[in-house]
């Protein structure tokens, strides 16, 4: 049995994964070969455009990072694993006068940045033209305030266009397989123009996050491998990995779970191929069991960050050695060590492993203590 086997099974809130053995000495030993420090620290994150707590961390606050769609809820693309539920909950504002509206209320209300995104055209583009002098005129208003657009596909002078305007953060998919372009996004458009936009946007002062969405060929693992290689040609700031949700696909195109051993060994391999880009595991992922094997992967795969942990991660990748932050901020546009939503990090909430391990330990013992008295109670019967 592995040194990490033995740290996973010692972790109550994890006992509901049956890891294998062989797998998890595995990913011991490739992570034991990674290169330099890049992987010894990892970042929990709390993207407060959600309401977020565990029994290990509290969320910060729903306002700190509202989300925003141009479009209000309208998405022409209407993709399989989306039909643009995605937007629903989100604030629209769908004129550039109701965007310097709402976020002059957000500000007010304690908003530090914030998601900015809409549904798309045909041709996977959000049309923010429109809305390039509203959002500089906010940048001049409100220095401090981040925002982290989702662009989707976009042309040279779109990309500069955005940086001009003040953005701080792109984020954009990055699809792998054209029968992926084709069937799911339902898009007549060549895998080479997620690499061009990508190319486009790098050229710029933005820091540039791409996302992969594992499983997204209905939950399959089939371009993934593909944009990584993109990506690694073009050097982001940040990468980030989500976990296929498909909660709104249709009847007659359903999609699979992927299997959380699957999505584990495609974490390791990005950490190899990307040994010196942060790569985080953004928000979206299934649920339940599902969601506490995938993040126990992505600590034993070197992952930098992690949005939304399980709990019992925080406490393995303290167990593990590595050096534990929890920052409160939006996950996507974490940049190296640190955070360009609060300062530069200054926002975030550095917790050491002996602490947290002291923590960790008091918190079993208060339960184990509780559940003792529980059984000294006399259970009367009718």
């Amino acid at each position: 049995m592995s040194a990490w086997l033995d740290t996973l099974n010692g972790i109550e809130a994890l006992e509901v994964v049956e890891f294998d053995a062989a797998l998890v000495a595995g990913f011991e030993e490739r992570f034991g070969r990674l290169p330099g420090d890049a992987a010894r620290i990892i970042n929990f994150y709390v993207p407060t455009f959600k309401a977020y707590a565990t029994s290990e961390i509290a969320g910060c606050g729903k306002s700190a990072w509202p989300a925003v769609s141009i479009t209000g809820p309208e998405c022409k693309l209407q993709c399989d694993h989306c039909k643009a539920k995605l937007l629903e909950p989100m604030i629209p504002a769908t004129t550039p006068e109701a965007l310097w509206r709402v976020v002059n209320e957000q500000v007010a209300a304690g908003a530090q940045g914030m998601l900015l995104t809409g549904g798309s055209n045909h041709r996977d583009e959000v049309e923010y033209g429109p809305f390039f002098p509203a959002i500089r005129r906010i940048k001049d208003a409100f220095p401090a305030f981040r925002i982290a657009m989702h662009t989707a596909l976009v042309t040279r002078d779109q990309a500069r266009r955005i940086a001009d305007a003040g953005v701080d953060a792109a984020m954009l998919d990055i699809i792998g397989a054209q029968d992926t372009v084709t069937q799911v996004y339902h898009l007549r458009r060549p895998v080479a123009d997620f690499e061009a936009s990508l190319a486009h946007l790098t050229e710029t002062s933005l820091k540039v996050v791409p996302h992969i969405v594992i499983g997204l060929h209905y939950g399959r693992l089939l371009g993934e491998w593909n944009a990584l290689e993109m990506i690694r040609r073009h050097r982001p700031a940040a990468v980030v990995l989500v976990v296929i949700m498909p909660f709104y696909a249709p009847e007659k195109r359903p999609f699979a779970v992927p299997s959380g051993r699957e999505v584990g060994r495609f974490f390791m391999d990005a950490r190899e191929t990307l040994p010196d880009i942060p790569v985080l595991l953004g928000c979206a992922r299934p649920p339940g069991r599902a969601k506490v094997e995938i993040d126990a992967y992505a600590v034993m795969a070197g992952l930098n960050g992690i949005a939304h942990p399980s709990d019992g991660t925080v406490a393995l990748a303290a167990r593990l050695g590595r050096s534990v932050r929890v920052t409160p901020t939006c996950c996507s546009i974490a940049l190296g060590d640190e955070v360009l939503a609060l300062d530069d990090g200054a926002g975030a909430i550095q917790v050491g492993v002996d602490e947290y391990l002291r923590r960790d330990a008091a918190a079993r013992r208060a339960q184990s203590l509780a559940a003792t008295r529980l059984g000294r109670i006399p259970v009367v019967t009718a």
